[in-house]
């Protein structure tokens, strides 16, 4: 666990995130984030975007992506309802040695070592968590620990963005915050090739017809205006392809397969997603 000394104080950092999380499409997207995090010239200071969009469209996949392009570590932070402002900066903790010890969260570790921190569901948090940040997203660029009594300057190197679900279990963040966190990103659902892109990324194991016939019920759903998404898409072919796995049958039946792909969307999602599958697989394996 790495160390270092802030203002005559010790403090341990997190370690950065290593995942196996690839933005697939929507090229566009990254550009933007990255266009936020630009500093022009001296005297210019990097934004503070938000990508805002359904649960499963990828936020996260593509906030982790554009902070890898970027070239720096990318820390990431879960926000909570739960989340308290010592949380986002300096935790005590008791030691082996029974003495206090100072854990830095993942933002303060991204500030310090000039990293990418990404704020996971921002708008999760209460406004009393994100007041805690409000000078890191202006041109003071540092955080204040009660805890530790410190103060901790970011490193010209270092970004923020936060996502943020547009469902009803979230906080109404305030005005003053809103404006820090700019600009706003918004991620919908893929078209067609793209959302298929996506799901060969994540299942290069299973079968193209199977894939093709999992995209088209996702676009359907999107018509019609469900939250689906790409991640339930996969959710529901990584069931199916396992219960597939138990039977036993290198070529099961073509109505097998349709039977495991809407029981996966029913357990998954609810029952009502059936309608958007077409009622046969035949034609997809002809293809």
């Amino acid at each position: 666990m790495e160390q270092m000394v802030l203002d005559g104080t010790e403090i341990f950092l997190t370690q950065p995130d290593d995942i196996r999380m690839f933005w697939v499409g929507q090229e566009d997207l990254i550009t933007q984030v990255l266009a936020a995090w630009l500093v022009l010239e001296e005297g210019d200071l990097p934004l503070c975007p938000r990508l805002v969009g359904r649960p499963g469209v990828g936020k996260t996949t593509l906030a982790y992506h554009a902070g890898r392009t970027f070239g720096r570590p990318v820390y990431l932070f879960q926000a909570t309802m739960d989340t308290r402002p010592e949380d986002l900066i300096i935790t005590p903790v008791i030691s082996e040695a029974q003495t206090i010890r100072y854990m830095a969260s993942s933002i303060v570790s991204a500030m310090v070592k000039g990293g990418v921190a990404i704020i996971d569901e921002g708008n999760r948090m209460s406004e009393k968590s994100w007041a805690s940040l409000a000078p890191l997203m202006d041109t003071r660029r540092y955080v204040e620990s009660m805890v530790a009594g410190i103060k901790i300057k970011a490193h010209p190197d270092f970004r923020l963005c936060t996502t943020m679900n547009d469902d009803a279990s979230t906080f109404e963040l305030p005005e003053y915050i809103h404006s820090r966190l700019q600009p706003q990103i918004f991620i919908d659902f893929p078209e067609r090739e793209e959302e298929l892109k996506i799901l060969k990324s994540n299942l290069p194991f299973a079968d193209d017809a199977i894939l093709d016939y999992l995209t088209d019920f996702l676009q359907a759903s999107h018509e019609a205006n469900e939250r689906y998404s790409v991640r339930d898409g996969i959710n529901i072919a990584r069931y199916a392809l396992k219960r597939l796995a138990g039977i036993n049958e290198s070529h099961p039946p073509y109505n097998q397969i349709v039977h495991y792909m809407k029981e996966s969307a029913t357990m998954i999602l609810d029952q009502n997603a059936v309608s958007y599958f077409q009622d046969s697989i035949d034609d997809y394996f002809k293809k």
